[in-house]
């Protein structure tokens, strides 16, 4: 995720809090979905979806969490 920002999120994760929960939980539902899409985890459909959007809302805030640290270090 974010290829181009991988050194900041190196940085992040080690002096931001807030970052790193949100980097780690996008990760966890991440590994969740893949769990429910491959059976290893019960799930419908609609929950299945349901997560992926929540899981799009975080990856929204963590690029815009980035996009403001980056502006910061300018």
């Amino acid at each position: 995720m974010f290829p181009e920002y991988r050194e900041l999120i190196t940085k992040l994760k080690g002096s931001d809090a807030h970052f790193t929960r949100l980097f780690d939980k996008h990760n966890d539902m991440d590994q969740l979905i893949k769990n429910m899409e491959s059976r290893v985890v019960q799930a419908t459909a609609v929950e299945i979806e349901t997560l992926k959007k929540e899981k799009l809302q975080l990856k929204d805030r963590i690029y815009a969490h980035l996009r403001s640290a980056e502006g910061a270090q300018a």
